[in-house]
């Protein structure tokens, strides 16, 4: 009888089955690429499945510890595996699906494409097989494992938005727009295939993806099938937006492009020179998703401590829904490959998860206990983490928290939605994003909050500590930081971070971003250099502390502040400021009297506050200025003084070990130390040693 339980067999031979596997102290089965779902799923007769083996741990799973052993090589998924409270484990007997020790197990969700011939000029062409097999709405295909790109136009570069028929800078930049007027030879009306052709505008802080309905030749006007929910212009410029043409047969000129027919089913590839088409590897995504963990929080019937560990997964097919431009901040309108709803104490851990169309994962209604840990994330259509249940209106049991992602490397966020965010919680609260690496996307790195301005939020008691965050932005998009903050948010604390190398388009490469009525948080020890704009930037906010940070080598300026308003914005103390070029401060620098507390006494009364933000015990320096022609925004330091700002801060040369190669550690007679100014230790930032134990979650 093997190890099977629950397989399908008669009545009293599963009930034998069950009593087996009661008494058993540890039960395991395996799955390979060459096993058989007739088989019995011991090691030397494997499953081939791992919808196989799910449905023999059923009966087995919460009376004892159950391990499915994956076997080295790719196994191909049909559709996503679906987990529901019957696949459930406990604390004491979990569920774990594992890389068998020195295997490298691959779930894969692509199919190979072969018969390629050539086409001539270059091309070669493979008849897709039937659309139920490989569905023709791909927009990623892989050569070799690499990306490569839809035939655009151009090949380099952006065109430009020519004019604005919907409106343009004189209606609100949020003015739904469905047309614009494109230049000379931009767009043609006798492409092939004209409805299948894609418009990828980038604009603001969205990238708008819109296909083509019409085109006037006359007016040079081009209509889309949906509309965009921003203008079409260069940000908050009179100049038209950037975008590009995508899946347009006349644009497949250059090596590493395709084009898909979708009628024909043919598609079209130019290869590489050390690409030969009669041996590559060529994969088109199919499968939308991987796993799916579908609780039910409104009845607290949960999925349970269901663990994943050393497991590859790569390749998931999905484009944007008719109407769907991608116009949510974030791409939050993007779902992922693997989802959790209604799900507690789930894990997974050292996988990597690659090549995807859309987020790597989401952690949705009714989730907690949830451990995202030393995964790789990497090549994703969308972004690496989201996180978000139930608002502040929402029933309590569908709201989400206390979650883990921790010690994660996530790189190649946004290749196919560069707005998506790398780590995005919105309506969560304690949950721990530590020790991860990120870099390469082209928006923001770590965003937490959903609220707009000063409402209730239950996004609250975040942690951010320990990430290292670069080389994000990359000049496509704006208003981007590397960690991003909106909405009242009392317990969240963004410590001992270390970010740098942060680019934008026209404005907003910042590195700490307090956008949004952000409230009560403590932004500490973190060290910040290397942003286009602002290391720190505050647009309106109330009561953040800022201190014991380093905000360096900021290009256009270090420090800047949008709104001032009837509170105090923050406290910004005992932080190095450290600038060799552009402005220490740009922006909104003014005050206002406003009445912070009235008397019971005398209604009509009050106390009165004159400062709308706080500064002092700060060290500044600038290796290119006089320390008399520093300029505090529009005031010289004795006017700045007087105001009640910095009253006890210096300006003095810092110490740094090398402010040239960008080691900020300070020596040990470094001024900072007089203002009370503690080290930052930076070594703990980042990956730690991963010592091949998923963490243990309790009740």
């Amino acid at each position: 009888m093997g190890n099977r339980c629950g397989s399908g067999l008669g009545l009293a031979v599963a009930g034998l089955l069950m009593l087996a596997c009661a008494a058993t102290a540890q039960l395991e089965f395996h799955v390979s690429p060459t096993g058989s779902d007739e088989a019995d799923g011991h090691r030397r007769e494997p499953f081939l499945s791992l919808k196989r083996a799910q449905q023999a741990v059923r009966d087995c799973a919460g009376r004892q510890p159950v391990t499915i052993f994956l076997h080295d090589g790719t196994h191909r998924l049909e559709q996503p595996l679906v987990f529901t409270p019957a696949d459930s484990g406990t604390l004491d007997a979990p569920v774990v699906y594992k890389a068998l020790p020195g295997a490298r197990p691959v779930v894969d969700g692509g199919r190979g494409i072969g018969g390629w011939k050539p086409a001539g000029n270059g091309v070669w062409t493979a008849q897709l097989p039937d659309p139920k097999t490989v569905p023709r709405d791909f927009v990623q295909l892989y050569v070799n494992g690499n990306l490569r790109r839809r035939a655009r136009i151009p090949n380099e570069g952006f065109l430009r938005v020519a004019g604005f028929p919907d409106g343009g800078r004189e209606v609100h930049y949020h003015t739904d727009c469905q047309r614009f007027e494109y230049a000379p030879g931009d767009i043609d009306p006798a492409w092939r295939n004209l409805s299948d052709v894609e418009v990828i505008v980038y604009h603001y802080w969205t990238d708008s993806h819109l296909p083509i309905r019409e085109v006037d030749a006359e007016s040079r006007i081009v209509t889309f099938k949906h509309k965009a929910g921003k203008v079409f212009t260069d940000d908050f410029l009179d100049e038209g937006a950037r975008y590009l043409v995508e899946n347009v047969y006349e644009g497949l000129d250059a090596p590493g492009e395709w084009y898909l027919d979708r009628e024909s089913g043919v598609l079209h590839y130019i290869p590489f020179p050390d690409e030969d088409m009669k041996t590559a590897e060529v994969v088109v995504p199919v499968v939308p998703n991987w796993a799916e963990f579908r609780g039910r929080p409104m009845q607290r019937d949960y999925v349970e401590h269901v663990r994943f560990e050393g497991i590859g997964f790569r390749h998931t097919r999905w484009r944007l829904p008719k109407g769907n431009s991608n116009d949510r901040q974030g791409s939050s309108s993007v779902p992922a490959a693997i989802r959790f709803k209604g799900a507690r104490h789930c894990a997974f851990t050292a996988c990597s998860v690659e090549k995807t169309g859309t987020w790597a994962f989401e952690i949705g209604n009714g989730c907690s206990g949830i451990a995202l840990t030393h995964n790789t994330l990497a090549w994703l259509g969308g972004g690496g983490v989201r996180i978000g249940g139930g608002d502040e209106r929402s029933h309590p049991l569908e709201r989400t928290g206390n979650n883990i992602v921790s010690d994660n490397h996530l790189h190649h966020y946004g290749e196919t939605y560069p707005s998506a965010v790398g780590l995005l919680v919105t309506h969560s609260s304690g949950n721990r994003i530590a020790h991860n690496h990120i870099h390469h996307g082209f928006y923001t790195g770590i965003s937490i909050g959903w609220e707009w301005g000063y409402q209730r939020s239950v996004a609250r008691d975040n942690l951010v500590e320990f990430n290292h965050i670069h080389d994000i932005g990359q000049g496509l998009l704006s208003d981007m930081g590397a960690v991003y903050t909106l909405g009242v948010s009392p317990g969240t604390v963004i410590r001992n971070n270390l970010i740098h190398n942060i680019d934008a388009n026209h404005y907003g490469g910042w590195g700490i971003y307090n956008d949004e009525g952000s409230s009560h948080i403590l932004v500490e020890n973190n060290v910040v250099f290397d942003t286009k704009f602002s290391a720190y930037n505050v647009h309106y906010a109330k009561e953040i502390t800022v201190r014991n940070n380093i905000f360096a080598h900021s290009r256009m300026n270090l420090l800047s502040r949008g709104r001032m308003e009837p509170h105090t914005s923050f406290y910004f103390e005992n932080n190095i400021c450290f600038w060799d070029e552009g402005e220490l401060l740009k922006g909104n620098w003014a005050d206002k009297p406003y009445a912070f507390h009235f008397s019971a006494k005398d209604p009509a009364g009050g106390r009165e506050a004159s400062s709308t933000f706080e500064m002092d015990y700060n060290l500044y320096f600038n290796p290119e200025t006089a320390a008399d022609e520093i300029s505090f925004s529009k005031w010289s330091l004795g006017e700045w003084r007087a105001r009640g700002k910095d009253v006890h801060s210096l300006i003095a040369d810092p110490l740094f070990v090398s402010a040239e190669k960008r080691d900020y550690r300070l020596r040990p007679e470094s001024p900072a130390f007089d203002l009370g100014f503690q080290p930052i230790n930076l070594e703990e930032v980042g990956i730690r040693l991963f010592r091949g134990a998923a963490p243990v979650l309790g009740e």
